[in-house]
């Protein structure tokens, strides 16, 4: 099964939000009218998990993350392709 491109939580993000990703790889959302940040979701009023964080016991530039079939992968955040 391949992966969505643009999670549910994404397409359905109002027109004046934004969203960020802390460096530990926590999602935000920015209320780009209001000038404001919060951690949950403007519609569904929950934080986002995407599986992907950043540990202190991998080397620098890596990230573990889950597929969404449930798989571990580790992601390389500096890679040049």
């Amino acid at each position: 099964m391949a992966a969505n491109p643009q999670p549910d939580w994404l397409s359905c993000l109002p027109s004046s939000w934004a969203y960020g990703v802390t460096r530990d790889g926590r999602t935000f959302f920015i209320n780009e009218e209001a000038k404001s940040t919060t951690w949950l979701h403007p519609v569904t009023g929950e934080a986002v998990v995407t599986g992907h964080r950043k540990t202190s016991d991998l080397p620098t530039g890596w990230e573990e993350g889950y597929t969404f079939e449930g798989a571990r992968c580790f992601i390389n955040s500096v890679a040049v392709w």
